[in-house]
């Protein structure tokens, strides 16, 4: 329940602040004061679009609050606590700004969240019925999605959408690889030459950078037999070679150390170093014992180099690039032998699907037709007590391509004078006729959902007048025994039936016109009242008037 709402800087609305009890709120004022964008106010607070054209002249923001009382409201806990969102006082406080430059931001108990949030709690908190929704009427679609709601298919027609976007997703594969097969058997040889030229070359990874080294050793065979040999020569052969100099050194330090034994430390520096000079000169020897000319080996390892280049320029600069290639030619080819086998798979994935799409259509269907036997029975009690009982509601439900919402179309039907066939709404009925069906709907879709919400009625009184307007009033009236209804009304004879009586006036302040809002004491009620009876001069005999009409609602 809306116990208190705050505007600021919001179209005409330089900043209101009023609260809202239980029971039936009314909200009357000239055409033009700006009763609805109360409306609009609090379609804000439950995640509706935000338009930074409703920013005041000269402000950088709009500002709408509302405090909603949510004492005993597990399903509002149960939607918030995963959230992280605690409910302080049975209260919950929900904020909107409209930025100038277009962006809005939306806060739950002062914590900023996302606008989806709030749609996804709107449900919870509040409904509006205004002229759009009246339009909403005529759309078939709209018409199915109120009369699922009445049966509470939820459960099962989000079961039929996942089989109808499984059975899509599966066309939509199948289609897609019969459309490509074709091609890719025109492919399949170009592939198939592919595959065959790279594993008859057999390429290894790395293989061309260690034939790059061996060809560097064959084509500097000289350098390198005439460098080694002098490296192995400077080391051991020479009789000045590094080996000799050393095992001479060694000897004339043994002659010192029998003299001066303070040097003995030393000879061990000198037989390691003559250890590491024979194992380079073993290495030089192993070395050059295995170099020689080998004509043939470098053809060989030439035309290999060769032939890897020629893959590498067809198929990726690198050998780990061709081998690359290579797997995904192999993996076209087997998709391409396998295709058949896939196709098949999806034909009978399909099949299936569109055999549990069958039987959960026919569960909605059976679950709409018995809903709609129902509903149209409340609505035509519902129409009774606003003076269209004569009226037959129908609802007709056919079938209709498949879709996520199953395989049915409803239309709503009414036949608002008796002795005619039922017929589409916006065929018959007149702009009164229907904005007392779409209260009647109204009041029969309440029954399924949370009680103490507020339900907002934007002018539902358009086209009617008299009696019909007093039989609407009293079903508001009604409504608000278990919701909060808020209404905004042009008619005294609904505005006669308020628990609460707010008047919306436009008055200038500091040369700009200023939106206000004021809830009315009963005297102030009964001269609104007379106001809406008498138009312009408020005359003894409607206030007389209003004070019966006030008198004759209770």
């Amino acid at each position: 329940m809306l116990v208190e709402l705050l505007v600021e800087n919001y179209a005409v609305v330089d900043r209101i602040r009023v609260r809202f009890h239980p029971g039936l709120n009314l909200l009357t004022g000239e055409t033009g004061s700006g009763k609805s964008l109360v409306v609009d106010a609090f379609g804000l607070l439950l995640g509706a679009r935000a338009s930074a054209e409703m920013i005041r002249s000269g402000e950088a923001r709009a500002r709408v609050a509302g405090i909603f009382d949510v004492r005993d409201r597990a399903d509002v806990r149960a939607l918030l606590d995963p959230a992280g969102f605690s409910i302080e006082d049975s209260e919950l406080l929900i904020e909107r700004e409209i930025l100038a430059g277009g962006k809005s931001r939306a806060f739950l108990g002062s914590r900023p969240v996302a606008v989806s949030l709030l749609r996804d709690l709107a449900p919870l908190l509040g409904d509006i019925h205004g002229q759009h929704d009246q339009q909403l009427l005529f759309s078939p679609d709209a018409q199915r999605d109120m009369l699922d709601t009445f049966a509470s298919s939820g459960g099962v027609l989000a079961r039929v959408a996942d089989i109808y976007a499984g059975w899509k997703a599966a066309g939509t594969a199948l289609e897609t690889l019969e459309r490509t097969e074709q091609e890719k058997l025109r492919l399949l040889d170009l592939w198939e030459f592919q595959r065959k030229e790279i594993e008859s070359a057999a390429p290894a990874a790395g293989e061309d950078e260690t034939l790059e080294a061996e060809r560097r050793v064959l084509q500097n065979l000289g350098r390198l037999q005439e460098n080694a040999g002098a490296a192995y020569a400077a080391l051991y052969d020479l009789p000045e070679a590094a080996l000799a100099q050393v095992r001479l050194a060694a000897k004339r330090l043994d002659d010192v150390c029998r003299i001066d034994p303070s040097l003995a430390g030393l000879g061990e520096y000198l037989q390691s170093a003559e250890v590491s000079i024979k194992e380079a000169s073993y290495g030089l020897r192993d070395y050059l014992s295995g170099l020689e000319a080998n004509p043939g080996r470098l053809e060989e390892i030439e035309n290999r180099l060769a032939l890897l280049d020629k893959l590498k320029r067809k198929y990726g600069p690198s050998i780990a690039q061709v081998l690359a290639f290579l797997a995904e030619v192999r993996a076209q080819i087997e998709q391409v032998e396998h295709s058949g086998v896939r196709i098949e798979e999806l034909r009978r994935e399909r099949e299936r699907l569109a055999r549990d799409f069958e039987q959960g259509a026919g569960e909605l269907t059976a679950l709409r037709t018995r809903a709609a036997r129902k509903l149209e029975k409340g609505v035509e009690a519902e129409l009774a007590s606003l003076a269209m009982e004569r009226t037959r509601f129908r609802i007709e439900i056919a079938a209709a391509s498949w879709s996520p919402a199953g395989a049915d179309r409803v239309e709503f039907l009414v036949s608002p004078n008796l002795g005619e066939e039922p017929k589409p709404l916006e065929k018959v009925a007149s702009g009164g006729e229907i904005s007392r069906i779409a209260l009647a709907l109204k009041t029969c879709l309440s029954d399924d959902v949370p009680s103490r919400r507020t339900l907002v009625f934007d002018e539902v009184d358009a086209g009617i007048g008299g009696s019909v307007a007093e039989g609407v009033g009293r079903r508001l009236k009604k409504l608000a025994a278990a919701n909060q209804v808020l209404c905004v009304t042009h008619l005294a004879q609904i505005a006669a039936f308020a628990d609460h009586h707010y008047c919306v006036e436009k008055h200038e302040s500091q040369g700009r016109t200023v939106a206000g809002i004021e809830e009315l004491d009963r005297q102030g009620r009964t001269r609104e009242v007379g106001r809406m009876l008498s138009g312009q001069e408020l005359t003894p005999e409607a206030l007389k008037h209003a004070e019966r009409l006030i008198k004759s609602a209770v």
